[in-house]
């Protein structure tokens, strides 16, 4: 049963037929274009998958009532749109895999918790064994997910060819296949249905969403943050949280902290439509290129994308280089795509920071929050890291799941280096 007021619940094939004969002026915005107020209870700074994913918990399990969104261009318009879809939960470290985890649980309720079809697809992920000395990391971490009680299944050459057998895992290539680490409840979301769904909901609990309002500065008086300067002017706020994606070293600057971050691009492509070839999502590491990650989008493009660009950037621009290097991945584990022509390519910015794993705390203020760092798991944390952070943010006191992703683990040495969160975390 939704939690969402009747005004939300409006999601079947009626709406069709209300809409043919309701006349016009049936159809109404996802979200409401509300005005912007001179002063609420806790401003958010960014209007992607975090922000938008606390609003919504802060409101609907937190009981606040004055709760503004602020987004200096669209709804969606950054990182949240600018991904690969994966989501997962196959981390070796206990802090990252049973957030993680939270998160996955979370993504295979939220169409129903929104009310809002976010298309989850566990399809499976699969990290591919290119040589028998792969194996004993990848069984180090399935054993680590199966005594968390996280699914994990180690896959040997026979095992892989009747779950992925397109893969062909037995022909004959430059660094045979021989095994995976699969998950099995891995899979994609539909990133846009994301935004758009958690928007909805929050709008329609009552969440102002206010679109084009870049957020210059932060007021203070008496040691704490007294609310934001923006480009509409100035908003009072009792409490900010900062979830701006690839750009909190801006924000660090705003408010005179250094942040252990470089913001560094992450290239991604999508073919051509084609007929229905991969039923997974493949991770493939060579020693010949690098890192290419693939999986076939609902509308048969097939989506990949690989290591970071290797340098600090906001550009968002391709990087040939690096397209091409994700390319010559998947044309070795595919031959057949040769000719597949490349419908589109993207960049996301990416926070990384010094251990790869994410920072969620507090940021000069008492008042004033940050979370950040996300490097290469932020889509697929959203959902944890809305309902944690709502309540970090409602409460004063930040729940057990998120404790270790202090700021302060960078100055007492608790770094969290996983290894499983992506091809390597930047060394600042």
């Amino acid at each position: 049963m939704s939690t969402l007021p009747a005004s939300a619940r409006r999601y079947s094939a009626w709406s069709l037929l209300r809409a043919r004969y309701a006349g016009p002026g049936y159809w109404r915005p996802l979200w409401s274009g509300r005005n912007l107020q001179p002063a609420y209870d806790v401003v958010i700074v960014g209007a992607g998958g975090h922000g938008l994913a606390t609003a919504f918990h802060l409101v609907r399990d937190h009981g606040l009532r004055r709760v503004a969104v602020l987004e200096k261009r669209l709804v969606g318009y950054g990182n949240v749109g600018r991904n690969t879809t994966i989501v997962r939960s196959n981390y070796l470290l206990p802090e990252n895999h049973y957030f993680y985890e939270d998160a996955l649980r979370r993504w295979e309720t939220l169409s129903r918790e929104l009310n809002y079809n976010v298309m989850y697809s566990p399809r499976g992920v699969l990290d591919l064994a290119l040589t028998n000395d792969d194996f004993p990391a990848l069984a180090r971490r399935g054993n680590a997910l199966r005594l968390a009680g996280i699914d994990a299944e180690l896959l040997d050459l026979p095992a892989l060819e009747r779950f992925a057998p397109e893969l062909e895992p037995r022909r004959k290539r430059r660094f045979p296949i021989v095994g995976a680490l699969l998950q099995r409840r891995g899979g994609t979301v539909r990133h846009d249905a994301v935004a758009w769904g958690y928007a909805r909901a929050a709008s329609a609990l009552g969440v102002d969403i206010i679109e084009d309002c870049e957020v210059t500065g932060v007021r203070a008086a008496g040691g704490a943050a007294t609310g934001v300067e923006t480009t509409r002017g100035h908003v009072q706020a009792e409490q900010i949280v900062f979830a701006t994606a690839g750009h909190t070293g801006t924000i660090g600057t705003m408010l005179e902290t250094a942040l252990p971050i470089e913001t560094h691009l992450l290239q991604a492509m999508v073919s051509e439509p084609i007929k229905p070839l991969l039923n997974s999502v493949v991770v493939y590491v060579s020693p010949g290129h690098g890192e290419t990650y693939i999986c076939q989008s609902d509308r048969g493009g097939l989506v990949m994308g690989g290591h970071l660009d290797g340098f600090p950037s906001y550009t968002r621009e391709g990087a040939w280089h690096r397209l091409e290097d994700v390319v010559r991945g998947a044309l070795e584990l595919f031959p057949r795509i040769g000719g597949v022509k490349i419908l589109r390519h993207w960049a996301g910015t990416n926070d990384m920071t010094m251990d790869g794993s994410p920072i969620m705390d507090r940021l000069r203020y008492d008042n004033v929050f940050v979370n950040a760092g996300w490097c290469y798991g932020g889509f697929k944390a959203i959902p944890a890291s809305g309902a944690a952070f709502a309540q970090f943010v409602a409460t004063g006191t930040a729940p057990e799941l998120i404790r270790p992703f202090r700021l302060s683990r960078f100055a007492t040495g608790h770094l969290l280096d996983e290894t499983g969160q992506g091809p390597f975390p930047v060394r600042l």
